[in-house]
Formats: C-alpha cells, structure tokens, sequence
C-alpha cells in the first residue's frame, strides 16, 4: 500500500517529526565563523606582541643624564645601534634644560628657535618612527655650543648586523670604520623577524579562509 498523505510519510520517517533533525548543508560552516575569527584576532595580536618586543630603550649617553657633565654623546651614539621602534631616554632638570629635535643646520648652529619637536618635562622618552639621522640639542644655546647635543641614526631594517656610524660633530672628523665587526652569535632582531614573517603568512592563510567562509 502506497503512502499517499503527509501524515503516512512522518510515521514512515518519524526522524523528520522534530525540527532539531532537519539538517543544513552549511550548518557546519556557520558554526565555525565564530571559532576562525577568535584564531584569527588571537594570531593577530599575537603578531603586533612580538613586533613591539623588538624594540629597544636606550638611555642618552649610557647613563640616561642630560646635562654638560655628560660631554660624549656623540662618541656613544656612534658606538650605539638605534633601529625604528626604539626609544631615547633623556633625564634632566624640568624648567632649566630641555630636548630639542632640529634639523642638520640648526644642529651645527645649536638654534632652537625653529624646532621639529621640544621635550621640557625632565623625564623624555623619544620614539624613533622614521630611519634616518636624528639631531638634539639642549634648549640651552651655550649648553648646545658646549657639545650638549647629539646625532642618531636610526637603521631601516631590525635585521641588519651592521650599523653606519653617527655623523661627526662639527669640526671633528669621523672614526674610521673598525675592519672587522664583531661576531655574533645570535641576532634576536633576526629571530624576531623570522617568527613575524611566518605568523603574517598564517594571518594570510586565515584572512583568506575567512573570505571563503564568510
């Protein structure tokens, strides 16, 4: 006997009468959206952890003091390797001294009139964002003239074992590069490096998944 209504078919098929066995070819995938995209914000901020702890915090001068008793400045700045990323600590006197970002010309002049950014709080922490040489003075033109200011030069990639040397001050010429540089046996910008390439290629992977997914 053939079964003719549709309540024959449900007590043929009783599994079809409840509406929590009816079944979706993209159930599965719905279910998963949630669980791709906390792996893909937890990758991520994983990344931008690792790529902040390559940075590094010097302290002008070696000892962090920025005043005329520190007068060779420009002899550990050129002993020193600062990268993008890192940071500059200058302590000194709030309301009698200062920092001042110039330019070359108002460097070797030690004119803090026309400044590119100013420092007064007497703690000073300055972030490197950009490769390149970068010239501070003191606030105070006869400390400046008194060799209170220094050149860094901030190197484009962490990777990179060797470091050119700062720029000399006026009137003096530059050290000679040394022959050989010295031995290194392990490079954690390098290693950093290495492990931010391979988690950017699995953000690539998951980002993609997720394009297909979504």
């Amino acid at each position: 006997m053939l079964c003719t209504s549709t309540q024959d078919i449900f007590l043929l098929h009783p599994t079809n009468t409840h509406p929590h066995h009816l079944s979706h070819p993209y159930l599965p995938i719905f279910m998963a959206k949630p669980v791709v995209v906390v792996v893909f914000l937890g990758i991520l901020s994983l990344l931008l952890l690792i790529q902040d702890s390559g940075a590094y915090e010097f302290m002008v001068g070696g000892t962090g003091d920025w005043s005329l008793t520190s007068t060779f400045y420009n002899q550990w700045a050129q002993q020193s390797r600062f990268q993008i990323g890192d940071t500059v600590l200058f302590n000194y006197e709030a309301g009698k001294d200062s920092v001042v970002q110039v330019t070359k010309d108002d460097y070797n002049n030690c004119n803090p009139a026309s400044p590119i950014a100013m420092y007064s709080d007497g703690h000073s922490l300055v972030k490197f964002r950009q490769s390149g040489p970068h010239y501070f003075i003191s606030g105070l033109v006869e400390n400046c003239k008194n060799n209170q200011k220094i050149v860094m030069v901030v190197m484009a990639d962490r990777t990179n074992r060797s470091s050119p040397p700062a720029p000399a001050p006026e009137g003096q010429e530059s050290p000679s590069p040394p022959l050989a540089p010295p031995t290194e046996d392990y490079n954690p910008n390098a290693a950093i490096s290495t492990v931010t390439s391979f988690i950017y290629s699995v953000v690539t992977l998951v980002g993609s998944s997720l394009v297909f997914v979504f």
